[in-house]
């Protein structure tokens, strides 16, 4: 099983805003939102040869829906994501976050502004 931590610059600023402005709801529903995104995209990006990476990837909901968590528990995925020494690196996790990150941070930056 491969996990895979990202992390926002800021984001201790961008918490505290969005506890002292008490928008959990909002902040669940886009956190879902974009969790939802990433698992969508990090599938189709995923190789195939049997499918089973590309099922195996989902989302967690985390600390009440207020963060999010795209994991692929095959045993074999970090290998797909970074190669190995015999074979390239197939990314699909970090395009897929790549490609979600900007639009969830300027989404959660609206909410405290």
């Amino acid at each position: 099983m491969s996990n895979y931590n990202f992390s926002i610059k800021g984001q201790d600023v961008l918490l505290r805003k969005l506890k002292r402005n008490m928008q959990k709801e909002a902040v669940k529903k886009i956190v879902k939102e974009h969790t939802a995104n990433m698992q969508i995209e990090a599938q189709k990006l995923a190789p195939v040869d049997t499918g089973n990476l590309k099922r195996s990837i989902r989302l967690e909901l985390l600390k009440g829906g207020m963060a999010g968590a795209v994991i692929s528990p095959a045993d074999y995925s970090g290998y797909q994501e970074f190669g190995t020494r015999f074979m390239a690196a197939q990314p699909y996790m970090g395009p897929a976050w790549r490609k979600e990150r900007p639009i969830f941070i300027s989404e959660l930056w609206a909410l405290v502004k």
